[in-house]
């Protein structure tokens, strides 16, 4: 009797195993990790400082993770900033991390474990984790715009994310803002950086740390008349971008994600630029239809979800009632 349970446990424990799967959310400042189930349930998370030396010591770090679950995963689910070959599973430039371009995670780290890997970029697994999760489940078409130290993007068309022939799709912060641009701070990715606008308050305000969120967002929510003007400008750009995108794509939502879009404050001003805009532009108001603007769902763990997703859809499975029943 003892030998049976014992075998019968050892089976759904085998079973629970294979139904799991390690994300790596790779950033230039941490290495985010976490296993989730075939349902997105995020059952285990980490971070550590990511390693910038070279990509051998990188690839070690991520050994060293990925061997403390072994065998508790069937997959690993990778996203990076960089241009992504989701077809090769290849990392091109990588942002911050350069020693990642032209690397091939199935090479090296999915032949490693014996498993198949999935590779997304960083803004399009944000994307994919809202088209899974969150505020873009219920609409056919939408864009996730995320407002960090540049802009990131993702576009979803007819319930599918759309990667372009280079995997370049989305990308706004190359749209240039100033149709005279000569240079890079000319470009959607400064105009509407967030981190540009917390050092810009945080100037005008005297504050030690330029970078200080919280103390830009307090001088902000009061009002304070010395930088309210520098917050409506910018909520007028993003506002001026979403109107560009919405003339090219015709999406029911826009959901915008990074750590600003928690202040509720934000979403309002974007939202009542956009009516401004359209109000003074007659034609914008009376035959241009508005996108709802939300927050994303998702907030610090949303690539680790998007980065899941890409491997379910590369694996070609299908989704009933989030559950991955064939997997």
């Amino acid at each position: 009797m003892t030998n049976m349970t014992s075998v019968l446990a050892n089976q759904m424990t085998t079973t629970s195993k294979t139904k799991q799967y390690l994300a790596f959310d790779i950033g230039g400042t941490n290495l985010k990790y976490g296993l989730l189930d075939r349902s997105g349930n995020l059952l285990e998370k980490g971070s550590v400082s990511t390693v910038k030396s070279d990509l051998g010591s990188f690839l070690r770090q991520l050994t060293d993770i990925a061997s403390a679950y072994q065998g508790r995963f069937r997959g690993i689910a990778i996203c990076s900033p960089g241009k992504v070959d989701i077809k090769q599973k290849v990392i091109h430039y990588g942002g911050t991390l350069p020693f990642l371009d032209g690397a091939n995670m199935q090479t090296l780290l999915g032949d490693q474990f014996q498993v198949p890997v999935g590779v997304e970029n960083d803004a399009k697994a944000a994307t994919l984790a809202e088209m899974w999760l969150g505020q873009l489940q219920t609409v056919s078409s939408g864009v996730m715009i995320t407002l960090g130290s540049e802009v990131g993007g993702g576009i979803m068309i007819n319930h599918h994310l759309l990667h372009g022939a280079n995997f370049q799709a989305g990308e706004i912060s190359f749209i240039p803002y100033d149709h005279h641009a000569e240079d890079w701070g000319s470009f959607t990715g400064q105009t509407c950086s967030a981190v540009n606008l917390i050092r810009q308050v945080n100037q005008v305000l005297g504050t030690v740390d330029v970078h200080d969120g919280l103390a830009a967002f307090a001088a902000i929510n009061a009002h304070d008349n010395r930088i309210w003007p520098l917050f409506q400008a910018f909520c007028d750009r993003v506002a001026y971008t979403i109107v560009t995108l919405q003339a090219v794509l015709d999406m029911q939502r826009v959901v915008i994600a990074g750590g600003i879009s928690a202040q509720p404050i934000v979403l309002t001003t974007i939202n009542e630029a956009y009516d401004r805009l359209a109000q003074a532009c007659g034609r914008l108001g009376r035959e241009f239809t508005k996108p709802e603007i939300v927050p994303a769902h998702f907030k610090n763990d949303a690539n680790l979800y998007g980065a899941l997703y890409a491997l379910l859809i590369d694996q070609e499975v299908k989704q009933s009632d989030h559950d991955w029943s064939n997997l």
